[in-house]
C-alpha cells in the first residue's frame, strides 16, 4: 500500500507542478520625444523565443534568431512583424515608422524604431499587437518619456491601443 502511494505521489507531483507552472509574456517599448531632432525614438524588447515562436508559425519554422544563425530573410520576417503590430498617431494623425535594426542582449532581441518629422508631441496614441497572435497572456508595457515626463500603457488583447496627453 505504501509502495502504490509513493507512486502515486511520484506519477501525480509534476503533474500538479505542471499546473501551476506559468509563464510570463510581457514585452517592453520605449517612446522618447526628441525636441532637438524632432523626432520619436522607440525600443521594443522581446524575448527571442517568445518572438521566434511567432514568427515560425506565422512564416516559416525554419527561422532563427540566433545571432550566430540567423538570416537577413529572418531579420526582414521580424522586421515585416513589428512593423505590422505597432501602430503610432501622433497629434491623431498616424506616422510612419522607420525601422533601424535590432541587436541581441542576453535572452531579448531590441529593436530601433524612428518617427521623424514631431515638431509637438501633445497626445499619442499606440497600439501594439506583438506577440498577442500567439499569447493571450501578452501584455506589451509601452514608456513614453517627453521631456522630464514619462507615462506608461499597459496594453493587452482586450485593450491593444492606449492614448496619452501631455500638457
Amino acid at each position: 500500500m505504501k509502495s502504490i502511494r509513493i507512486l502515486f505521489l511520484v506519477i501525480s507531483l509534476p503533474l500538479i507542478l505542471s499546473f501551476t507552472a506559468h509563464k510570463f509574456y510581457v514585452s517592453i517599448t520605449k517612446i522618447e520625444y526628441s525636441q532637438e531632432e524632432k523626432s520619436l525614438q522607440i525600443i521594443t524588447k522581446l524575448f527571442i523565443d517568445d518572438i521566434e515562436d511567432v514568427l515560425q508559425e506565422r512564416y516559416s519554422p525554419s527561422i532563427s534568431l540566433d545571432p550566430e544563425k540567423e538570416t537577413s530573410e529572418d531579420a526582414n520576417f521580424l522586421k515585416e512583424y513589428i512593423l505590422q503590430k505597432l501602430k503610432i498617431k501622433v497629434n491623431g494623425t498616424p506616422v510612419k515608422l522607420i525601422y533601424l535594426g535590432h541587436e541581441y542582449e542576453n535572452d531579448v532581441v531590441k529593436s530601433y524604431i524612428e518617427v521623424e518629422n514631431i515638431s509637438e508631441l501633445k497626445t499619442i496614441e499606440v497600439e501594439n499587437k506583438m506577440l498577442i497572435d500567439l499569447f493571450e497572456e501578452q501584455q506589451n508595457i509601452i514608456h513614453i518619456k517627453r521631456f522630464k515626463k514619462r507615462k506608461s500603457l499597459i496594453l493587452d488583447i482586450d485593450n491593444p491601443k492606449g492614448v496619452l496627453k501631455f500638457n
